[in-house]
């Protein structure tokens, strides 16, 4: 059975220092929200389990780098590697780099192309990226509704990295669930990659905003590209009553968007419990305990009606 947890894998060794281990950790970028969201939840599961030591490492967006991070790592002899991929399609590689060194490896978040034949000793953890989609495209179809916009309205997508399955999973299962059903009638005006950075995202929409084309959706597939659309509207003086912007990730500045009235829903990704799920795994994984190949933490939606509920998750 899949959990969230692998807790009751290791509730007899969490207390024994016997099996010290090191577990070499490569981070796509510090500088991301969520990726620095995840690193903090990583060494804090650490620190609870006895013995278990992370060197963390940023790959600052630079697959060569992160290479070259994981290469170390196997000539340090580290007793595990956790990862957030820079560029997904490089995952065969990497697994087959481990495999060979007889490393046990855990992707995390950012699902790598090999997901589906991953070697021994080897787990992906983190949500399926399509319901992120699917939740914000029905948050999204329910306030046009609510409009009565859900026949044409004009609908743009600032896509993160292309280089991430994230992304095209968030975006085209959003696109598949608002095309059907209610809102059927929308028109995706445009999709754009904002490399899930805020200040991409402002760029972008500025543009959408100069071409004098009406905006009812913004759809980001993260709260980072949502706060920079927010930031571009406003700043062309456009009232956020008349757009309906939608996030993913539920960070805290995503949280502080929507207290103030700017983003309308957002989809909560859960950083601690894939981080947390990540070091079992691979503490799992070394010490010989069966682990899934894949871990999924779900997707939540969070709207104002609930969001002091999710005020201190991420």
């Amino acid at each position: 059975m899949k959990s969230m947890y692998l807790a009751a894998a290791l509730a007899a060794m969490m207390g024994s220092a016997a099996f010290a281990q090191t577990i070499g950790v490569s981070m796509q970028s510090f500088d991301n929200n969520f990726q620095t969201l995840l690193r903090e939840g990583i060494s804090a599961r650490a620190s609870e389990v006895s013995g278990v030591t992370v060197q963390v490492e940023d790959a600052q967006t630079d697959i060569s780098k992160q290479l070259n991070q994981v290469n170390n790592f196997i000539a340090a002899g580290v007793d595990a590697i956790v990862m957030t991929l820079t560029d997904t399609s490089a995952a065969p590689g990497i697994s087959e780099a481990a495999e060979k060194a007889g490393i046990p490896l855990v992707y995390l978040n950012l699902e790598p192309d090999n997901a589906g034949k991953l070697p021994e000793k080897q787990a992906y953890v983190g949500s399926k990226e399509t319901d992120s989609g699917t939740l914000g495209a029905e948050a999204a179809c329910s306030l046009l509704k609510e409009k009565g916009k859900a026949g044409d309205a004009q609908v743009y997508i600032l896509m993160g990295d292309l280089a991430h399955q994230a992304s095209r999973d968030r975006t085209n299962s959003f696109k598949e669930t608002i095309g059907a059903g209610d809102c059927k009638g929308v028109t995706i005006a445009d999709e754009q990659s904002g490399a899930w950075t805020r200040t991409n995202a402002m760029d972008l929409t500025t543009n959408w905003i100069t071409a004098g084309q009406p905006i009812d959706v913004v759809f980001a597939n993260n709260d980072e590209m949502a706060i920079g659309a927010i930031q571009a509207l406003k700043a062309a003086g456009v009232s956020m009553e008349d757009v309906i912007v939608i996030g993913i990730d539920a960070t805290q500045d995503g949280l502080a968007a929507m207290a103030a009235g700017d983003l309308d829903a957002t989809v909560f990704q859960n950083a601690k419990g894939q981080s947390a799920s990540a070091v079992d795994a691979a503490v799992a994984l070394v010490r010989g305990e069966p682990v899934e190949k894949q871990v999924w933490v779900p997707f939540e939606l969070v709207t104002p009606k609930n969001m002091a509920d999710y005020a201190s998750k991420n």
